[in-house]
């Protein structure tokens, strides 16, 4: 990382958080009465310009897809100005990866491309001059032609087995399990070369977050040791015991009581219900992660504040969609209020 980009990258980093929207600026966007009002009043706030296209009739869609296009804006120029981190680039992948999760899962469940269209945005692929990998998957005529158009690039081979599976078990969020791990590989891939200790903090835990769910879901969704053995990235050798344990372990709720005696303890989820306690423990794993990028900015001038802003920005503009949609479905304000990523007062 060159030294004077680092600097300027982060000083960029600072003043992005000196603008993300406080509480209070999502409880007034969450007590929208419609989505008129909430287009209002995001066009108050440092998103206006970015959802100054939505057409009319507005749809917590269009809403959603014009803060992507924002974000892909943000995420690039943060890559650009620190100087190409291969770090910041594996995050960036998390645009297209979240677009070829959204076709092959609309595929694999039958949807017509028309329908699976509304849902992608392409600018971040523009952005970086990789439309075509998303459009041929997006034209093919049915999941296996997807995944075929998909075999020749560089994770080819991942989303084969993920078709694999899928196929086996008929359950798509097994699609986004491996998408992920192509994610989560690029990063760790990406951490190799890298020295920023507060910055390898905050990836190691995203690497933390991915391996753990994983194992937890594929216990949840029956499979097998060997299946979810192959859903898990190699880590360091006391992680890899943890997530052997907690495979070999019974029972979801087992797995999760491996836990307890790492610094991860806090987040061990006290419901019964298994459904109920995963999403529990990704909640708190997520505020977690949120803290962490947060608190990144405790030190000038490091790389860590250049990660914690894109995790940062990356949250904001989740609460903003789910607001969105909450306003759309006339969700309860305190319903909406409780599921966004804040600082909890």
């Amino acid at each position: 990382m060159g030294g004077s980009k680092n600097v300027y990258a982060s000083v960029k980093a600072y003043s992005k958080k000196g603008k993300l929207l406080t509480k209070a600026d999502f409880q007034t966007l969450a007590e929208s009465r419609d989505l008129e009002e909430l287009m209002t009043r995001i066009k108050n706030t440092v998103y206006g310009e970015a959802v100054s296209d939505v057409q009319k009739p507005f749809s917590s869609q269009s809403i959603e897809s014009a803060l992507r296009s924002k974000l892909a804006d943000i995420h690039y120029s943060i890559a650009k100005t620190s100087g190409n981190s291969g770090v910041l680039d594996a995050y960036y992948m998390k645009f297209i990866i979240s677009n070829l999760k959204l076709i092959l899962k609309g595929k694999a469940l039958g949807k017509a491309q028309e329908d699976i269209e509304t849902h992608v945005n392409l600018h971040a692929e523009e952005l970086i001059k990789q439309r075509d990998v998303v459009v041929k998957a997006l034209v093919a005529k049915d999941f296996e032609e997807a995944v075929a158009s998909l075999s020749s690039v560089q994770f080819g081979e991942e989303i084969a087995k993920a078709a694999a599976l899928y196929n086996e078990k008929k359950n798509v969020q097994i699609i986004d399990t491996y998408f992920d791990k192509i994610l989560y590989q690029h990063l760790v891939g990406a951490m190799k070369n890298f020295s920023d200790k507060e910055a390898t903090k905050l990836v190691a835990m995203d690497i933390d977050f991915y391996n753990i769910l994983s194992v937890i879901r594929g216990k949840f969704w029956g499979l097998q040791e060997d299946q979810i053995q192959d859903l898990i990235i190699p880590t360091s050798p006391p992680a890899r015991e943890l997530l052997g344990r907690m495979m070999a372990a019974g029972t979801v709720r087992d797995a999760f009581n491996e836990l307890s005696s790492t610094k991860y303890k806090e987040l061990v989820p006290q419901v019964e219900n298994e459904l109920d306690a995963i999403a529990e423990f990704e909640r708190a794993f997520e505020m977690m992660i949120y803290r962490t990028s947060l608190r990144s900015f405790a030190k000038m001038f490091s790389f860590a504040t250049v990660v914690g802003i894109t995790k940062l920005t990356a949250f904001e503009v989740r609460n903003l969609a789910a607001i969105a949609f909450a306003v759309e479905q006339k969700i309860p304000t305190e319903t909406t209020m409780s599921k966004l990523i804040l600082e909890e007062e």
